[in-house]
């Protein structure tokens, strides 16, 4: 059983910044690509950023300069680095990696609960 978990959510006011995690755990043979989504309400789910195991980045081109993603591949964990938050940027924040699981012969997509950012004075 694989999960992810995540951290760091909450309330903050425009310009500020936060930080979020998330955390793989279970039985992992394998993590590939981690990344970030949001949903905000009345909106579809969109990428946010993403990083490859080996590092390379990808980000949704608005935010490219005020979010920054980051892996520590020993603690199975990414990070979401975001700064300058606007009131746009609130939404549930969602984990997401993509896992070939103990004995597993593929990979899988694994979600995180999501964790809600409200940004407002």
């Amino acid at each position: 059983q694989v999960q992810l978990v995540e951290s760091g959510g909450g309330l903050v006011q425009p310009g500020g910044s936060l930080r979020l995690s998330c955390a793989a755990s279970g039985s992992i043979f394998r993590i590939y690509t981690m990344g970030w989504y949001r949903q905000a309400p009345g909106k579809q789910r969109e990428l946010v950023t993403s990083i490859t195991s080996g590092g390379t980045t990808n980000y949704a081109d608005p935010l490219k300069g005020r979010f920054t993603i980051s892996r520590d591949n020993a603690r199975n964990t990414v990070y979401l680095q975001m700064n300058s938050l606007k009131p746009e940027d609130t939404a549930v924040y969602y984990c997401n990696a993509e896992i070939q699981g103990s004995g597993a012969w593929s990979r899988s997509t694994y979600w995180g609960q999501g964790t809600q950012i409200t940004v407002s004075s």
